[in-house]
């Protein structure tokens, strides 16, 4: 079948633009597999619209991941390196002469874009590993009813990079959501836990001594020849008090005070 020139070129266009978010043949297949491993892909539909099967959920943990609306085919490519997250004036210069080939009807002044920040999470939906980084293809839930995707780049360290410092970088941008640790090589275990603190041993949990008995108090005492009023201090008010001219007599609940001109002359 024979193909105009204007079908030629709209095709190598699209594969030069579309070549930011494809991975090329992986020249380490033990680190492609490596990296493969960290992750479980989300299936999505044919038309990229919805989720058929949910994968890895990651936590970004930088700021500045630009992601566009679903309804440009292309997403937005940003780059990881030295430490921060990039969408520069190039990457935004192919991506709208990328998405104008594939969607010549889109406007992509009206594509919706939005920055993500750390903390915020997103979907996996592609991984591949070029000759100079690992690619990233990430996928959100919906906002105001619109979902975004972008593709991420972590450059590689200069160089020929080991296992341990790709796995390094990734584990700088993206965490697996639900758990503590930053991605890690499949290789290599998580740190084991610290061991418990020892119990005590069974002698140890002896409850301690009560506390002694409080002292019982004094017990109250009245003396002939002491006055009503040190008696009321020793035995409070009396219970009722019996008057005959001289003679005074004041109750108590186990006593009673008999009282000549105002003192103790008998106790009963």
């Amino acid at each position: 079948m024979r193909m105009s020139m204007r079908s030629v070129t709209v095709i190598a266009v699209a594969f030069l633009f579309l070549g930011v978010t494809q991975p090329v043949r992986a020249q380490n297949p033990e680190l492609q597999q490596q990296v493969n491993s960290l992750f479980t892909l989300t299936k999505l539909t044919a038309d990229g619209g919805e989720i058929v099967t949910a994968g890895s959920v990651l936590a970004l943990q930088k700021d500045g991941l630009m992601m566009c609306g679903i309804n440009a085919k292309v997403p937005l490519p940003n780059t990881y390196k030295s430490g921060n997250i990039s969408y520069g004036l190039g990457a935004k210069l192919k991506w709208r002469i990328g998405e104008g080939v594939v969607q010549t009807e889109l406007d992509v002044n009206s594509v919706p874009q939005r920055k993500f920040v750390a903390g915020e999470k997103v979907w996996i939906v592609g991984v591949g590993l070029q000759n100079d980084g690992v690619l990233l293809q990430f996928y959100s839930d919906p906002y105001d009813n619109l979902r975004y995707h972008g593709d991420l780049k972590i450059s590689f360290p200069k160089g020929s990079p080991s296992t341990e410092d790709v796995l390094k970088s990734i584990a700088e941008v993206v965490t697996v959501d639900g758990t503590a640790q930053p991605v890690q090589s499949p290789t290599r275990p998580a740190p084991a836990a610290p061991p418990a603190p020892p119990q005590p041993a069974v002698s140890d949990l002896t409850p301690p001594p009560a506390p002694p008995d409080a002292p019982l108090a004094a017990p109250r005492t009245v003396a002939l020849g002491q006055t009503k009023d040190e008696v009321v201090t020793i035995l409070g008010q009396p219970q009722k008090v019996a008057k005959v001219g001289a003679k005074e007599i004041d109750y108590y609940s186990d006593m009673k005070v008999i009282f000549i001109n105002g003192q103790v002359k008998d106790i009963q």
